[in-house]
């Protein structure tokens, strides 16, 4: 959520500041600005409403010359989307001007001492505190105002800073809010995300909590909140432009959808070597594998999902106890953690700010840290013990799609080689789950070969105002990401349900007319399934059924409209189910004329509590 852009160089900043916003409207926002510094002052354009929008404001300023500025896009936290509440926020006196990622909670407190003092604050934000606190600190040193503002300051944040006195440099710091610097020949960036600056420079830095950073076009500065000079590994960023572009598709989302076979080969296909999975990048000892008492997943929204279908995958596996926590949960719930608990901590971004607090706790606690992400270099990444990347590239649209698909193939790879080193699976079974994960790809590209068939299902359905998901075990824990796809791209409710649930208060919802989308590919349960279905269809339910291809005859006798995968390995079912799911999301809110890159109130990376 929001997003960050700063240069500082030799050619005019607005541009550029423009078009990296531009790729970073997936992350969710509704109001954008820019600051440039120009002729002794700071020039600021901001606005509520699109980049498009500000970009013609932009233009009907003449273009804002200068070479050194801020951008920033703003999903509102505190006060409502407006002109005046977007950033970047300015100082009283009109010399500084910040931009920021997070949130300041001890906003309230800071803001009444400044106006004690005389300050007038123009907007309603925790972010004009910071702007206006540098002011009050400020006395010629801008690093040490600085530092005595992060030292004042409670939260998270990632900040941009430009200060007229200082025309040539940018600060930034951060605090559980990512930020990353890029490095190129008489430029430096700074962005919240690389795809804002990947068209510029592949050398990038990530900055640490409690870092201050200080650029200007030919040299970049680190130091730690004493100001002591910090070293910084640079990284290089080895994925093309265009893979952040849509290349055809209508929107990314779809896009990213196809792509899904690639990603799951590329995430796979290294770690299969000479008929085993081999995990190079991990040191878990057996015998701190065969000691294990309990797995946590801990993880937010669709990575959740993941954790859910995981557990029945681990749990089949490696006959472990496996929990599945909400992040945002898990802290608060006492969890009984210790040097005997393994957490296996999911997220795309590797930044999601209540999955990292998780982490920590998680650490305190003396669990040791396993991550998935996609992110190379992200602060969940780099806190954990170990981590596995799940390779799936950049990930534009905020309803996730390949990103799931790859964290489901990384779990299936763990569960194959703990289950190797701890001697809970025999080698016939090995060597059936693996050749079935290596056909996932192709069978994968067969599903998406038939999308039309779920367009034309979209189109019967999409009227349907309640729609509800059910199934059992892995069918359960598919569900549940339907579901979720469905109602955050296309704002129609959506539930999932345990279909031997129903029972038990849902069916109350029944009734004629009412959607439910039925899952009923896991052979162990499938009798039970199909009895549910039978119970929704008495009391006047559309049953559109997805199933695997050798039940198709059997379903479709039930429901209404029959949708097959092909047949896998039963532990590896989700992976196949979630596509169509997935595509009939995609079509209904097409259907509906909805913003399906950038649903209302969402956010691709949420950062903020």
């Amino acid at each position: 959520m929001c997003g960050i852009v700063g240069y500082v160089g030799r050619e005019t900043a607005a541009p550029i500041l423009l078009e990296g916003l531009r790729r970073l409207e997936y992350r969710g926002y509704d109001s954008a600005g820019v600051a440039v510094y120009n002729d002794g002052g700071i020039q600021v354009v901001k606005t509520k409403g699109r980049i498009q929008a500000l970009a013609q404001q932009v233009e009907e300023r003449g273009g804002l010359a200068g070479t050194i500025g801020l951008g920033h896009t703003r999903w509102a936290t505190h006060g409502a989307p407006s002109d005046v509440n977007s950033h970047p926020h300015v100082s009283a006196n009109g010399r500084i001007a910040v931009v920021h990622n997070g949130i300041i909670e001890n906003y309230a407190e800071i803001r009444e001492f400044l106006q004690s003092t005389g300050v007038r604050f123009a907007s309603e934000t925790d972010t004009e505190v910071v702007a206006q606190l540098l002011e009050y600190y400020y006395r010629g040193n801008l690093l040490d105002a600085v530092t005595k503002v992060l030292h004042r300051i409670q939260g998270a944040y990632a900040l941009g800073i430009l200060c007229a006195d200082c025309p040539d440099r940018l600060i930034a710091a951060r605090k559980d809010s990512p930020l990353i610097l890029g490095f190129g020949d008489g430029f430096h960036v700074l962005a919240s995300d690389v795809t804002a600056v990947i068209e510029h420079t592949r050398e990038v830095c990530y900055l640490d909590d409690g870092e201050i950073a200080e650029l200007t076009a030919d040299h970049c500065w680190v130091y730690d909140a004493y100001l002591r000079p910090v070293e910084k590994e640079r990284r290089h960023v080895d994925w093309e432009i265009s893979a952040a572009e849509k290349g055809g598709y209508e929107h990314f989302m779809l896009k990213e959808i196809m792509e899904q076979p690639k990603a799951v080969h590329d995430t796979i296909t290294p770690r299969i070597r000479d008929g085993a999975v081999v995990l190079d990048e991990l040191e878990f000892s057996t015998s701190y594998l065969k000691s294990l008492e309990k797995i946590y997943i801990i993880a937010c929204g669709s990575s959740y999902h993941v954790g859910m279908a995981a557990k029945y995958v681990l749990e089949a596996l490696l006959r472990k106890p496996v929990e599945v926590a909400l992040a945002s949960e898990f802290r608060y719930c006492n969890p009984i953690v210790s040097e005997r608990t393994l957490a296996l901590v999911i997220s795309q971004s590797g930044e999601t700010i209540d999955t990292l607090a998780a982490l920590r706790e998680a650490k305190r606690l003396g669990a040791r840290v396993l991550s998935i992400v996609n992110v190379v270099g992200s602060t969940i990444a780099r806190e954990s013990d170990g981590v596995l990347y799940t390779w799936a590239g950049p990930e534009i649209a905020v309803a996730t799609t390949k990103a799931y698909s790859t964290q489901l193939a990384v779990v299936d790879l763990i569960g194959l080689a703990f289950a190797k080193t701890m001697g809970t699976l025999g080698d016939e079974e090995y060597k059936a789950l693996l050749e079935a994960l290596e056909r996932l790809p192709q069978q994968l590209e067969e599903i998406l070969t038939h999308r039309e068939q779920i367009q034309y299902l979209a189109s019967i359905y999409f009227n349907h105002p309640s729609v509800f998901f059910i199934g059992r075990n892995l069918d359960y824990a598919v569900g549940l990401e339907g579901s979720l796809k469905l109602k955050e791209i296309s704002y129609l409710h959506s539930e999932a349900y345990a279909a031997g649930e129903l029972k038990h208060g849902t069916i109350s919802l029944i009734e004629p007319g009412t959607l439910v989308v039925a899952l009923a590919g896991c052979r162990p349960v499938f009798e039970k399934t199909m009895s549910n279905v039978v119970e929704v269809k008495s009391r006047g339910a559309d049953v559109l059924g997805l199933t695997i291809a050798p039940l198709e005859s059997a379903v479709g006798k039930v429901v209404d409209y029959t949708l097959t995968v092909p047949e896998t390995h039963p532990l590896l079912l989700p992976s196949l189910e979630v596509v169509p799911m997935q595509l009939f999301a995609y079509y209904v809110a097409l259907m509906h004329g909805c913003d399906i890159d950038k649903p209302r109130n969402l956010a691709k990376s949420v950062t903020v509590e």
